[in-house]
Protein backbone atom coordinates (compact mmCIF):
# COMPACT_ATOMS: atom_id res chain seq x y z
CA UNK A 1 0.00 0.00 0.00
CA UNK A 2 0.96 3.59 -0.77
CA UNK A 3 1.08 6.36 1.24
CA UNK A 4 -1.35 9.41 -0.70
CA UNK A 5 1.64 11.49 -0.66
CA UNK A 6 4.27 8.76 -2.19
CA UNK A 7 2.60 7.45 -5.74
CA UNK A 8 5.95 6.05 -6.60
CA UNK A 9 7.93 3.71 -4.81
CA UNK A 10 11.44 1.75 -5.30
CA UNK A 11 10.52 -1.64 -3.64
CA UNK A 12 12.66 -4.44 -2.41
CA UNK A 13 15.36 -2.01 -2.40
CA UNK A 14 18.98 -3.48 -1.62
CA UNK A 15 21.96 -2.01 -0.96
CA UNK A 16 24.44 -4.14 -1.41
CA UNK A 17 25.23 -6.04 -4.55
CA UNK A 18 26.67 -9.86 -4.00
CA UNK A 19 30.16 -11.63 -5.31
CA UNK A 20 29.09 -12.93 -8.89
CA UNK A 21 26.27 -10.51 -9.12
CA UNK A 22 25.94 -8.72 -12.70
CA UNK A 23 22.07 -7.55 -12.53
CA UNK A 24 20.62 -5.88 -10.09
CA UNK A 25 16.29 -6.30 -9.76
CA UNK A 26 14.55 -3.49 -9.64
CA UNK A 27 10.51 -3.18 -8.41
CA UNK A 28 8.67 0.15 -8.30
CA UNK A 29 5.13 0.44 -7.00
CA UNK A 30 3.06 2.81 -8.89
CA UNK A 31 0.12 4.22 -7.16
CA UNK A 32 -2.85 3.84 -10.06
CA UNK A 33 -3.57 7.46 -9.64
CA UNK A 34 -0.34 8.53 -11.85
CA UNK A 35 -2.03 6.91 -14.66
CA UNK A 36 1.83 5.83 -15.69
CA UNK A 37 2.67 5.81 -19.41
CA UNK A 38 5.95 4.32 -18.87
CA UNK A 39 8.71 3.60 -16.18
CA UNK A 40 12.40 3.94 -16.39
CA UNK A 41 15.57 3.49 -14.42
CA UNK A 42 18.11 6.28 -14.99
CA UNK A 43 21.26 4.84 -14.15
CA UNK A 44 25.28 5.31 -13.89
CA UNK A 45 27.83 3.03 -12.50
CA UNK A 46 30.87 6.14 -13.29
CA UNK A 47 28.90 9.29 -11.45
CA UNK A 48 27.10 10.08 -13.83
CA UNK A 49 30.39 11.44 -16.73
CA UNK A 50 27.61 8.84 -18.46
CA UNK A 51 24.22 7.38 -18.12
CA UNK A 52 21.79 4.54 -19.26
CA UNK A 53 18.12 4.19 -18.89
CA UNK A 54 16.15 0.92 -18.50
CA UNK A 55 13.03 0.52 -19.21
CA UNK A 56 10.43 -1.70 -16.72
CA UNK A 57 7.67 -3.87 -17.40
CA UNK A 58 4.14 -4.17 -16.16
CA UNK A 59 3.21 -7.45 -15.47
CA UNK A 60 -0.37 -7.96 -15.20
CA UNK A 61 -0.20 -11.49 -13.66
CA UNK A 62 2.92 -10.97 -11.51
CA UNK A 63 1.48 -12.37 -7.97
CA UNK A 64 -0.20 -15.10 -9.34
CA UNK A 65 2.35 -17.74 -8.96
CA UNK A 66 4.86 -16.17 -6.54
CA UNK A 67 2.01 -15.15 -4.04
CA UNK A 68 -0.93 -17.48 -5.04
CA UNK A 69 -2.60 -13.69 -4.55
CA UNK A 70 -5.99 -13.58 -5.87
CA UNK A 71 -5.70 -9.64 -6.75
CA UNK A 72 -2.89 -10.01 -9.32
CA UNK A 73 -1.36 -6.81 -10.62
CA UNK A 74 -2.69 -4.30 -10.25
CA UNK A 75 -3.88 -5.55 -6.39
CA UNK A 76 -6.94 -4.00 -5.08
CA UNK A 77 -4.99 -1.30 -3.12
CA UNK A 78 -4.82 0.53 -6.58
CA UNK A 79 -1.28 0.20 -6.78
CA UNK A 80 0.60 -1.61 -9.41
CA UNK A 81 3.91 -3.37 -9.62
CA UNK A 82 6.28 -2.55 -12.69
CA UNK A 83 9.87 -5.10 -13.13
CA UNK A 84 12.97 -4.16 -14.50
CA UNK A 85 16.77 -5.03 -14.21
CA UNK A 86 20.27 -2.98 -14.78
CA UNK A 87 23.11 -4.74 -15.62
CA UNK A 88 25.80 -4.05 -13.91
CA UNK A 89 28.48 -6.41 -15.11
CA UNK A 90 31.59 -6.04 -12.71
CA UNK A 91 30.71 -2.62 -12.14
CA UNK A 92 31.53 -2.01 -7.81
CA UNK A 93 28.68 0.37 -7.39
CA UNK A 94 25.40 1.53 -9.08
CA UNK A 95 23.63 4.90 -8.31
CA UNK A 96 19.74 4.90 -9.90
CA UNK A 97 16.72 6.99 -9.85
CA UNK A 98 13.44 6.02 -10.85
CA UNK A 99 11.05 8.14 -13.58
CA UNK A 100 7.17 7.36 -14.08
CA UNK A 101 6.14 9.20 -17.36
CA UNK A 102 2.24 10.60 -16.88
CA UNK A 103 -0.18 12.43 -19.15
CA UNK A 104 0.93 15.04 -16.59
CA UNK A 105 4.50 15.32 -16.70
CA UNK A 106 7.26 12.93 -15.38
CA UNK A 107 7.28 12.15 -11.39
CA UNK A 108 10.46 10.98 -9.98
CA UNK A 109 11.92 8.80 -6.95
CA UNK A 110 15.85 9.97 -6.28
CA UNK A 111 15.55 8.84 -2.84
CA UNK A 112 14.74 11.84 -1.20
CA UNK A 113 17.44 13.76 -3.61
CA UNK A 114 20.33 11.25 -2.66
CA UNK A 115 19.71 8.96 -5.16
CA UNK A 116 19.58 4.95 -5.03
CA UNK A 117 22.97 3.41 -4.61
CA UNK A 118 23.85 -0.39 -4.42
CA UNK A 119 27.64 -1.64 -3.97
CA UNK A 120 30.27 -4.46 -3.69
CA UNK A 121 31.84 -5.19 -0.30
CA UNK A 122 34.41 -3.03 0.52
CA UNK A 123 37.94 -3.51 1.44
CA UNK A 124 38.05 -3.73 5.49
CA UNK A 125 41.95 -3.16 6.31
CA UNK A 126 42.69 -3.74 9.65
CA UNK A 127 46.26 -2.57 11.85
CA UNK A 128 47.13 -3.65 15.16
CA UNK A 129 50.00 -4.51 17.53
CA UNK A 130 49.88 -7.50 19.36
CA UNK A 131 52.13 -6.45 22.18
CA UNK A 132 54.31 -9.45 22.18
CA UNK A 133 53.05 -12.15 24.59
CA UNK A 134 52.37 -9.15 27.56
CA UNK A 135 49.27 -9.18 28.31
CA UNK A 136 47.06 -11.05 31.47
CA UNK A 137 44.89 -13.56 29.51
CA UNK A 138 46.69 -13.64 26.47
CA UNK A 139 44.99 -16.71 25.06
CA UNK A 140 41.34 -15.33 25.34
CA UNK A 141 42.72 -11.96 24.14
CA UNK A 142 43.72 -14.00 20.75
CA UNK A 143 40.03 -15.53 20.93
CA UNK A 144 38.62 -11.80 20.88
CA UNK A 145 40.84 -10.56 17.97
CA UNK A 146 39.63 -13.83 15.83
CA UNK A 147 36.54 -13.05 16.45
CA UNK A 148 36.22 -9.94 15.31
CA UNK A 149 38.32 -10.37 12.59
CA UNK A 150 35.24 -13.02 12.02
CA UNK A 151 31.97 -10.86 12.95
CA UNK A 152 33.14 -7.69 11.07
CA UNK A 153 34.43 -9.86 7.90
CA UNK A 154 37.83 -8.04 7.74
CA UNK A 155 39.76 -8.75 4.76
CA UNK A 156 43.15 -8.10 5.19
CA UNK A 157 44.58 -7.54 9.05
CA UNK A 158 48.16 -6.47 9.40
CA UNK A 159 50.16 -7.85 12.95
CA UNK A 160 53.38 -6.09 14.69
CA UNK A 161 54.58 -7.30 17.38
CA UNK A 162 53.61 -10.63 16.24
CA UNK A 163 55.79 -13.65 18.90
CA UNK A 164 56.91 -17.23 18.90
CA UNK A 165 59.23 -18.47 21.33
CA UNK A 166 62.81 -17.91 20.89
CA UNK A 167 63.68 -21.72 20.35
CA UNK A 168 67.25 -20.96 20.24
CA UNK A 169 66.73 -18.79 17.59
CA UNK A 170 65.30 -21.34 15.41
CA UNK A 171 61.77 -20.29 16.88
CA UNK A 172 58.62 -22.33 18.12
CA UNK A 173 55.40 -22.39 14.71
CA UNK A 174 53.51 -23.42 17.58
CA UNK A 175 53.24 -20.64 19.87
CA UNK A 176 53.50 -18.26 16.94
CA UNK A 177 50.54 -15.43 17.63
CA UNK A 178 49.73 -14.70 14.21
CA UNK A 179 49.48 -18.68 13.53
CA UNK A 180 46.86 -19.10 16.55
CA UNK A 181 44.86 -16.59 15.69
CA UNK A 182 44.58 -17.38 11.98
CA UNK A 183 43.77 -21.42 13.15
CA UNK A 184 40.71 -19.72 15.24
CA UNK A 185 38.73 -17.86 12.64
CA UNK A 186 35.85 -19.44 11.11
CA UNK A 187 37.11 -19.27 7.62
CA UNK A 188 40.39 -19.91 5.79
CA UNK A 189 42.91 -16.78 5.91
CA UNK A 190 46.05 -16.78 4.09
CA UNK A 191 49.11 -16.21 6.35
CA UNK A 192 52.61 -14.46 5.76
CA UNK A 193 54.40 -13.80 8.57
CA UNK A 194 58.75 -13.02 9.27
CA UNK A 195 60.74 -11.81 12.35
CA UNK A 196 63.14 -9.09 12.91
CA UNK A 197 64.80 -9.38 16.43
CA UNK A 198 64.77 -10.78 19.74
CA UNK A 199 61.78 -9.20 21.78
CA UNK A 200 61.55 -8.82 25.45
CA UNK A 201 64.26 -11.57 26.16
CA UNK A 202 62.66 -14.60 24.94
CA UNK A 203 60.41 -14.45 21.90
CA UNK A 204 61.12 -13.91 18.13
CA UNK A 205 59.19 -10.80 17.18
CA UNK A 206 58.26 -9.57 13.84
CA UNK A 207 55.29 -9.01 12.26
CA UNK A 208 52.85 -10.84 9.81
CA UNK A 209 49.30 -10.53 7.34
CA UNK A 210 46.44 -12.24 7.17
CA UNK A 211 44.60 -12.07 4.10
CA UNK A 212 41.11 -13.30 2.99
CA UNK A 213 42.37 -13.35 -0.56
CA UNK A 214 45.17 -15.61 -2.24
CA UNK A 215 48.54 -14.13 -2.13
CA UNK A 216 49.63 -13.47 -6.00
CA UNK A 217 53.53 -12.81 -4.46
CA UNK A 218 55.05 -12.27 -0.69
CA UNK A 219 58.20 -10.73 0.17
CA UNK A 220 59.75 -9.67 3.40
CA UNK A 221 63.24 -7.31 3.89
CA UNK A 222 64.52 -5.56 6.70
CA UNK A 223 63.91 -1.80 6.18
CA UNK A 224 66.68 -1.35 9.13
CA UNK A 225 70.51 -0.86 7.86
CA UNK A 226 70.52 -2.51 10.92
CA UNK A 227 70.08 -6.15 11.08
CA UNK A 228 71.17 -7.34 14.41
CA UNK A 229 68.90 -9.96 15.57
CA UNK A 230 69.80 -8.55 18.93
CA UNK A 231 68.98 -5.52 18.26
CA UNK A 232 65.94 -3.63 18.70
CA UNK A 233 66.32 -1.20 15.76
CA UNK A 234 66.37 -4.29 13.48
CA UNK A 235 63.40 -4.07 11.56
CA UNK A 236 62.07 -6.59 8.75
CA UNK A 237 58.62 -5.43 6.85
CA UNK A 238 56.43 -8.18 4.96
CA UNK A 239 55.05 -7.64 1.34
CA UNK A 240 51.67 -9.07 0.30
CA UNK A 241 50.13 -8.70 -3.15
CA UNK A 242 46.27 -9.65 -3.71
CA UNK A 243 43.61 -8.98 -6.20
CA UNK A 244 40.45 -7.52 -4.48
CA UNK A 245 37.40 -8.63 -6.31
CA UNK A 246 35.92 -5.27 -7.87
CA UNK A 247 38.72 -3.14 -7.22
CA UNK A 248 42.25 -4.78 -8.54
CA UNK A 249 45.60 -5.41 -7.81
CA UNK A 250 46.90 -3.93 -4.04
CA UNK A 251 50.18 -4.35 -2.27
CA UNK A 252 49.97 -3.92 1.49
CA UNK A 253 52.83 -3.91 3.53
CA UNK A 254 53.07 -4.40 7.38
CA UNK A 255 55.90 -2.86 9.46
CA UNK A 256 56.69 -1.98 12.27
CA UNK A 257 59.52 1.00 12.61
CA UNK A 258 61.97 2.11 15.11
CA UNK A 259 60.95 5.56 17.22
CA UNK A 260 62.57 8.78 15.27
CA UNK A 261 65.78 8.50 17.46
CA UNK A 262 66.17 5.12 16.94
CA UNK A 263 65.89 5.36 13.13
CA UNK A 264 62.27 5.95 11.96
CA UNK A 265 63.49 8.50 9.15
CA UNK A 266 65.97 5.70 7.88
CA UNK A 267 63.42 3.20 7.60
CA UNK A 268 60.24 5.11 6.04
CA UNK A 269 62.54 6.13 2.97
CA UNK A 270 64.08 2.91 2.74
CA UNK A 271 60.19 1.39 2.79
CA UNK A 272 58.65 3.91 0.52
CA UNK A 273 61.72 3.47 -2.04
CA UNK A 274 60.68 -0.06 -1.98
CA UNK A 275 56.87 0.31 -1.70
CA UNK A 276 57.42 2.84 -4.57
CA UNK A 277 59.53 0.36 -6.68
CA UNK A 278 56.49 -2.13 -6.29
CA UNK A 279 53.76 0.06 -6.99
CA UNK A 280 53.06 0.05 -11.10
CA UNK A 281 50.39 1.30 -13.31
CA UNK A 282 48.90 -2.64 -12.71
CA UNK A 283 47.98 -1.61 -9.09
CA UNK A 284 44.73 -0.50 -7.60
CA UNK A 285 47.03 0.73 -4.31
CA UNK A 286 49.46 0.45 -2.10
CA UNK A 287 49.10 0.68 1.66
CA UNK A 288 51.64 1.06 4.58
CA UNK A 289 50.15 -0.79 7.37
CA UNK A 290 51.69 -0.88 10.93
CA UNK A 291 53.11 0.68 13.99
CA UNK A 292 55.32 3.63 13.12
CA UNK A 293 56.29 4.86 16.36
CA UNK A 294 54.90 8.39 15.24
CA UNK A 295 53.27 10.56 17.00
CA UNK A 296 50.51 11.54 14.82
CA UNK A 297 51.69 15.25 13.62
CA UNK A 298 54.84 15.40 15.11
CA UNK A 299 58.36 15.35 13.53
CA UNK A 300 58.24 12.05 11.75
CA UNK A 301 54.61 12.32 10.50
CA UNK A 302 55.46 15.88 9.21
CA UNK A 303 58.22 13.60 7.64
CA UNK A 304 55.84 11.41 5.86
CA UNK A 305 53.27 14.47 4.86
CA UNK A 306 56.31 16.02 3.29
CA UNK A 307 56.86 12.88 0.73
CA UNK A 308 53.58 13.84 -0.99
CA UNK A 309 53.34 10.31 -1.26
CA UNK A 310 51.85 8.27 1.60
CA UNK A 311 48.33 10.04 3.35
CA UNK A 312 46.82 9.06 6.38
CA UNK A 313 43.62 7.14 5.61
CA UNK A 314 42.28 6.75 8.97
CA UNK A 315 42.61 10.47 9.27
CA UNK A 316 41.03 10.72 5.61
CA UNK A 317 38.15 8.60 6.44
CA UNK A 318 37.52 10.05 10.30
CA UNK A 319 38.28 13.97 9.80
CA UNK A 320 38.01 14.94 6.17
CA UNK A 321 38.78 18.88 7.32
CA UNK A 322 42.10 18.16 9.34
CA UNK A 323 43.00 15.39 6.28
CA UNK A 324 42.64 18.25 3.52
CA UNK A 325 44.41 20.77 5.94
CA UNK A 326 47.13 18.72 6.66
CA UNK A 327 47.52 17.09 3.45
CA UNK A 328 46.01 18.76 0.60
CA UNK A 329 46.41 22.48 2.07
CA UNK A 330 50.20 21.84 3.41
CA UNK A 331 49.21 23.67 6.78
CA UNK A 332 52.41 24.85 8.72
CA UNK A 333 50.62 23.63 11.99
CA UNK A 334 50.27 20.35 11.14
CA UNK A 335 51.43 19.73 15.13
CA UNK A 336 48.20 22.24 16.55
CA UNK A 337 45.85 20.69 13.99
CA UNK A 338 46.69 16.88 15.71
CA UNK A 339 47.39 17.93 18.61
CA UNK A 340 44.71 15.55 20.39
CA UNK A 341 45.30 12.64 18.01
CA UNK A 342 47.96 10.53 20.10
CA UNK A 343 47.91 7.63 17.27
CA UNK A 344 50.81 5.88 16.30
CA UNK A 345 49.65 3.61 14.36
CA UNK A 346 48.65 3.92 10.90
CA UNK A 347 47.31 2.78 7.12
CA UNK A 348 49.37 5.30 4.70
CA UNK A 349 48.19 4.99 1.01
CA UNK A 350 49.50 5.88 -1.96
CA UNK A 351 48.47 8.70 -3.18
CA UNK A 352 47.81 7.99 -6.74
CA UNK A 353 45.98 4.62 -5.79
CA UNK A 354 42.76 4.88 -7.31
CA UNK A 355 40.16 3.73 -3.80
CA UNK A 356 39.17 6.18 -1.42
CA UNK A 357 38.49 6.07 2.29
CA UNK A 358 35.05 5.64 2.95
CA UNK A 359 35.05 5.02 6.57
CA UNK A 360 37.34 4.42 10.07
CA UNK A 361 36.81 3.00 13.74
CA UNK A 362 38.67 1.62 16.55
CA UNK A 363 39.21 -1.77 17.51
CA UNK A 364 39.93 -3.17 20.90
CA UNK A 365 39.28 -0.37 22.84
CA UNK A 366 37.88 -0.41 26.66
CA UNK A 367 33.99 0.90 24.76
CA UNK A 368 33.54 -1.52 22.33
CA UNK A 369 31.94 -5.38 22.59
CA UNK A 370 35.68 -7.18 22.19
CA UNK A 371 37.56 -5.30 24.75
CA UNK A 372 41.56 -4.28 25.03
CA UNK A 373 43.49 -7.08 23.67
CA UNK A 374 46.64 -5.29 23.79
CA UNK A 375 48.02 -2.14 24.64
CA UNK A 376 47.46 -0.64 21.06
CA UNK A 377 43.99 0.00 19.97
CA UNK A 378 43.33 -1.49 16.40
CA UNK A 379 42.15 0.81 13.08
CA UNK A 380 40.22 -0.37 10.71
CA UNK A 381 39.64 1.44 8.07
CA UNK A 382 36.72 0.71 4.51
CA UNK A 383 38.19 1.26 1.21
CA UNK A 384 36.17 1.36 -2.02
CA UNK A 385 37.20 2.61 -5.59
CA UNK A 386 36.89 6.45 -6.50
CA UNK A 387 33.95 6.93 -9.25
Amino acid sequence: MLDRHAQLQNVDFNPLLKTGQRVCPITVAVGQSLKPRQVCVHWTTDNWRSTQVTPCFFRKMRWDKARGSRPRNPNRYDTSLWSGQIKVGDAFRVEYAIACETDAGTVWDNNFGQNYLARRQRLKILTLNLHCYQEENQDAKFSHIARAIDDLDIDVVCLQEVAENWGEGMGDWNSNSARIIRDRLRRHYHLHTDWSHLGFDRYREGVAILSKFDFITTDAGYVSSNHDIYSINSRKVVLVRVDVPYMGVVNVFSAHLSWLSGGFLEQFENLRGWANQQHGGHLAASFLCGDFNIKAGEEGYQAVVRTQEYEDQFLAATSRRVFDKVFRQASPNIARELAADGRIDYIFMQKHSSLRAASGSELFTDHDRYGRVSDHVGYLVEFEPNW
